[in-house]
């Protein structure tokens, strides 16, 4: 009888010792949880020629930012399924190589053609799903109604307590605006699986758009000490509890946060959350009003600079404008908006004019042009949701037009989109910036 994986899918290894390693492997990638490279390591050594470990393994180098290790690990992958793999384990490997290698279109519709075929493929439907899935990059507007429906779709042939898929089938739902159900599904995904970093980031992100940020503060605070600070999602949930603080208006606690567990010299997520999160966060405590203490904006500025010194990720690239306009880097800012304009009429954008759009309004609203950068971003905020990530990230750009109204004078204007969105998620800031337009 062959091995098989975590979901019961049929693997090519003749080691028992590499298969269980393999499950657990992968269940940790799942899971955003530590060990993961080296549990999968010990699965390449148990059995040099198991494809599926090495392109596991790839996968983790390039959530990791790894270039070099990614190209090692798929190339030896894709060297032993062309020798020894089945058709599903072939099909896998080839959908890996693609995601890894950045081939997000060609990614897109391998997973989505292996998903129709092997469902249970967790960590290829994993791919698809996420603020940083291959649905959520695709430049698409309706994401997140895609991830609900390729989850509704699959829901048959998981079971009922699979921790992973009741983890992203909830976000899923919660960022599509099913929070309730989102929230109830990740909340059982957490109970069955409390060493799940994906399920708790999930469940902050219910939370917030309950409009419960309170909840989400004492529910972090209380699950985080459980996660070691090597994790991947470490840095990102902790900026949660930052972003829930400072929506009721305490900048101190979200900046004690920040030096904690965000800033990149501590945090130890991916680089682009480490990126974003930094500069969202700081640039959210100024745009509200409240001083960002002297010396914090430099470290973020030589790590984004190293990180992404390019443009070509549309997620990344309206971060790094925001970054040189808080900074006064003019010179930084316009070599990037005359990059991300010539790739836009090449056609080269899939998210479109919002991305250009995006790191011109920051300019113009560092320099206190707030009724100009109401004129560049009003026509576009709509097209936010194409630039991927969580609703709770793109919050960011709705915020920074809502502040540019007040600012501005446009109360009718900022009151309608305040209405708007309290209707949507209630939320103590917007509930007092409502207060003030009326008085």
């Amino acid at each position: 009888m062959s091995n098989l994986d975590s979901r019961g899918l049929p693997i090519t290894t003749k080691s028992d010792e590499a298969a269980r390693l393999y499950r657990q492997g992968v269940d940790l990638l799942l899971s955003a949880w530590p060990g993961t490279i080296e549990t999968l390591r010990q699965a390449t050594n148990a059995d040099p020629d198991f494809a599926l470990a090495h392109a596991a393994l790839a996968r983790m180098h390039a959530i990791c930012a790894e270039p070099v290790k990614v190209k090692t690990s798929i190339a030896r992958a894709r060297e032993i399924v062309a020798r020894n793999g089945t058709p599903r384990e072939k099909s896998h490997v080839a959908t890996i190589a693609f995601a890894v290698s950045g081939e997000g279109k060609n990614a897109l519709e391998s997973a989505l053609s292996h998903a129709d075929q092997w469902p249970r493929d967790a960590l290829i439907l994993s791919l698809l799903l996420g603020a940083f899935g291959l649905f959520a990059f695709s430049g698409m507007a309706e994401h997140d109604e895609a991830r609900v429906s390729l989850c509704e779709k699959h829901a048959p042939s998981f079971d009922a307590d699979d921790w992973w898929f009741l983890t992203y089938r909830g976000w899923s739902h919660t960022e599509n605006g099913g929070v309730t159900l989102g929230r109830d599904l990740t909340t059982r995904a957490l109970e069955l699986r409390p060493a799940n970093a994906n399920g708790a980031h999930a469940l902050a992100h219910a939370m917030f758009e309950e409009g419960a940020g309170k909840d989400a503060e004492t529910f972090i605070h209380g699950w985080l000490p459980s996660y070691d600070a090597s994790g991947l999602l470490h840095g990102h949930i902790a900026w949660h509890a930052a972003l829930s603080a400072l929506e009721r208006g305490d900048a101190k606690t979200a900046l004690a946060i920040y030096a904690k567990h965000v800033r990149p010299a501590v945090s130890c997520g991916v680089p682009l959350n480490v990126m974003t999160d930094a500069v969202s966060l700081l640039w959210r405590i100024q745009a509200y009003g409240h001083e960002v203490p002297a010396g914090l904006w430099e470290p973020v500025k030589a790590y984004s600079n190293t990180r992404f010194p390019k443009v070509g990720l549309s997620f990344a690239d309206i971060h790094m404008g925001l970054l040189s306009a808080a900074t006064g880097d003019r010179g930084a800012a316009n070599d990037r908006i005359e990059a991300l304009t010539k790739l836009l009429e090449a056609g080269s954008i899939a998210a479109g004019p919002v991305v250009p759009a995006v790191c011109r309004a920051a300019l113009t609203f560092a320099d206190e042009d707030y009724a100009g950068c109401v004129r560049i971003l009003e026509p576009v905020v709509k097209e936010a949701v194409r630039l991927g990530g969580s609703g709770a990230q793109r919050e960011i750009i709705e915020d920074t037009l809502l502040v540019a109204l007040m600012r501005s004078g446009q109360a009718e204007k900022a009151r309608g989109l305040l209405d708007t969105r309290l209707h949507r998620r209630p939320s103590s800031r917007d509930t007092n910036w409502r207060s003030q337009i009326a008085a």
